[in-house]
């Protein structure tokens, strides 16, 4: 078994990438990673420089996954400033660090592609050895890998890995056959303020669009942009990506996208929201708006996905990271995870007790977070029972 690291995801082919891609998660695709690249979103000046791993047997590549030396923690979500500054005073550097992460993405999936997924220990632990020794070698503080599935997450344990807890909200669906079935799973109170909230978008006079695939076009793309930038420009900052990123991925993955957009009583776009979805999820990526109407971000953002996910028959739907307001809308609070090697041992027994401490937290806050869902109390056993 060999281990190639790739200072760019176009050292390898897409045949060879996508050839270990067993299913359609949308961020580990070839071209997903590559319009990041080639777009200028992630690179060194970022903060975020491509090393790639490839794991090859006789010739024949049998695994990949992304991997980026990180120069600060931009764009993670799985916030760690706190181990930095403690490494800083006590006279050391932090940074750079490897991360195994999907850039500026929040959503839980695989961080390997694995051609034989029973193989996934070995392939695991020649991976973890390999990240271990470049960092010896190259003084990389730690390796991080971030919101992997819970299966790597285990693998990664054994191989002297530290677990870390987070939590998110996620949509699960109960094969509803419409959104009103959705609503009756919940109490009178709840799905009262729903409807209440969906009608107040008729009522502003606003019509709401679902747009995938080869429909999106670029002048709706452009006008979604000017959302994108203008909300984080309320937030005193700039988006991570580029115009050029959100064009190259409508022309290149078309099949994983769903755009939301949102129209006023004159027909002008006023907000709108990009998603991603494969056979199993969908997952709420990116939102904007020109001005405020009341609860358009709930119905651009949430309901229309859930109607969508019904539609597909997709699982369940991952709306992006934080958000108490998510849970009265029917999105429950769940357990998220990531990997965490730290070179200096004594730094790593610190991490291990703040973790320890951290995830006690996060198991109470998330059981705590269950009284707030809207369903009835029957449906919310059940629920949890099934996950």
């Amino acid at each position: 078994m060999k281990i190639n690291f790739l200072d760019s995801i176009e050292e390898i082919t897409k045949d060879d990438w996508d050839a270990v891609l067993k299913n359609k998660y949308p961020f580990l695709k070839y071209d997903f990673l590559k319009a990041l690249e080639t777009t200028k979103c992630v690179s060194a000046e970022q903060g975020w420089s491509p090393l790639h791993i490839v794991v090859s047997e006789n010739k024949k590549i049998i695994a990949v996954m992304p991997l980026y030396i990180k120069t600060d923690s931009q764009g993670e979500f799985i916030f760690d400033w706190s181990w930095a500054d403690a490494y800083y005073r006590n006279g050391l550097e932090y940074y750079p660090k490897l991360v195994s992460s999907i850039p500026f993405t929040p959503a839980s999936g695989p961080r390997i592609l694995m051609a034989e997924e029973k193989r996934s220990p070995e392939i695991v632990k020649a991976i973890s050895d390999a990240l271990k020794q470049i960092s010896e070698d190259n003084n990389f503080s730690s390796v991080h890998v971030l919101l992997p599935e819970k299966k790597e997450i285990e693998n990664f344990s054994n191989e002297d890995f530290s677990l870390r807890t987070s939590y998110s909200f996620h949509w699960f669906n109960k094969s509803y056959k419409n959104f009103d079935q959705f609503l009756d799973d919940m109490t009178s109170r709840q799905r009262k303020n729903i409807r209440k909230e969906r009608a107040k978008i008729t009522d502003q006079g606003i019509s709401v669009l679902k747009i995938t695939g080869d429909e999106i076009t670029t002048e709706m793309i452009e006008t979604f942009y000017q959302f994108y930038q203008v909300t984080y420009l309320k937030r005193g900052m700039r988006g991570y990506l580029n115009f050029d990123f959100f064009k190259k991925i409508i022309e290149l993955i078309p099949e994983s996208i769903l755009l939301v957009m949102a129209k006023n009583s004159i027909g002008e776009y006023v907000a709108g929201a990009l998603n991603f979805f494969d056979d199993k999820k969908l997952y709420g990526r990116y939102w904007g708006c020109l001005e405020e109407y009341d609860s358009l971000h709930f119905e651009t953002c949430y309901y229309q996905g859930i109607e969508f996910c019904i539609a597909e028959n997709l699982e369940s739907f991952d709306p992006g990271v934080q958000g108490e307001h998510k849970i009265k809308r029917g999105f429950c609070p769940i357990e998220t995870y990531s990997a965490h090697w730290i070179k200096d041992i004594r730094f790593k027994e610190a991490i291990d007790d703040f973790l320890d401490r951290e995830r006690e937290h996060v198991l109470e806050y998330n059981f705590d977070r269950r009284a707030l869902l809207p369903f009835k109390k029957e449906v919310t056993l059940d629920l949890y029972d099934r996950l």
